[in-house]
């Protein structure tokens, strides 16, 4: 059970300590105040309580699978902060710009907040009344949260310790590999609610990166690592790589037409 509790809780974990200390690594890039990210934290976690406390009615809604759609709806907003973030990064910095990428950013984290604290809020939740279980499930929770968090800051300190140019494109390839995973998870959960055709697997990764290792957990979180995807997981996953390269891309190019 500890061990089970280690990986679960890193896996939803280092999903959102990545999303953020991309933001937080942009906000530095950008010399943006940064005291936007505790209002976000303070936020997500509020929500998330209040989403965890009212699962069981959540799951309900449409027809028994509410919980799978409103983490896809989650995980597609995500996807799509990502991609106005990135695209309105693009452009020159005005104080109007500023503004509004600090409360992209601050979007970003709530939803990530929401979508994986209340995920471990309902697993802690439902080992309350096993107190057998309780006290190395909480052991577990604490360990794999140390290691997802400790994974998000080494990876925000790497980044701002590179040269900024390099350290900017980084977190823009990294960032768009996220968007990428949260669309390749969305499809996931909607195959789960019967709102996408189930397919068998392409492939079967398994025997090389477990998706319960750290290397796994840690692929699922950057690239949405699946040991075993099908044909629609992957093709919506480069849709949505293409989709936010072109409007990104189109928009860095526009700005450097501007100002030849």
């Amino acid at each position: 059970m500890l061990l089970n509790a280690v990986i679960i809780i890193l896996r939803e974990v280092i999903e959102a300590s990545l999303i953020t200390s991309l933001f937080l690594t942009f906000s530095k890039a950008f010399n943006f105040p940064r005291p936007w990210l505790l209002k976000a934290l303070l936020l997500g976690l509020s929500f998330a309580a209040i989403y965890a406390m009212n699962i069981a009615s959540v799951s309900q809604w449409f027809e028994g699978v509410g919980q799978e759609i409103i983490n896809a709806t989650i995980q597609t907003m995500i996807y799509l902060v990502l991609l106005i973030f990135l695209t309105v990064a693009m452009r020159p910095l005005t104080p109007l710009r500023q503004r509004l990428l600090t409360a992209i950013m601050m979007i970003g984290v709530i939803f990530a907040t929401v979508r994986e604290g209340s995920e471990i809020i309902i697993y802690i939740h439902g080992f309350v009344t096993l107190s057998e279980l309780l006290r190395s499930v909480l052991l577990g929770s604490a360990i794999g949260a140390g290691i997802g968090i400790s994974i998000g800051v080494c990876i925000y300190y790497v980044l701002i310790n590179m040269p900024i140019k390099i350290s900017v494109r980084v977190g823009y390839v990294l960032s768009i590999l996220v968007a990428g995973s949260m669309i390749s998870q969305t499809i996931q959960q909607l195959t789960q609610a019967d709102w996408v055709v189930s397919q068998y697997p392409i492939w079967d990764t398994s025997m090389w990166i477990s998706e319960h290792s750290v290397t796994g957990q840690l692929l699922y979180a950057l690239i949405g690592y699946e040991a075993t995807p099908t044909a629609i997981q992957i093709t919506a996953y480069l849709f949505a790589l293409i989709i936010i390269i072109l409007f990104s891309g189109y928009s860095w190019n526009h700005h450097q037409r501007l100002h030849k």
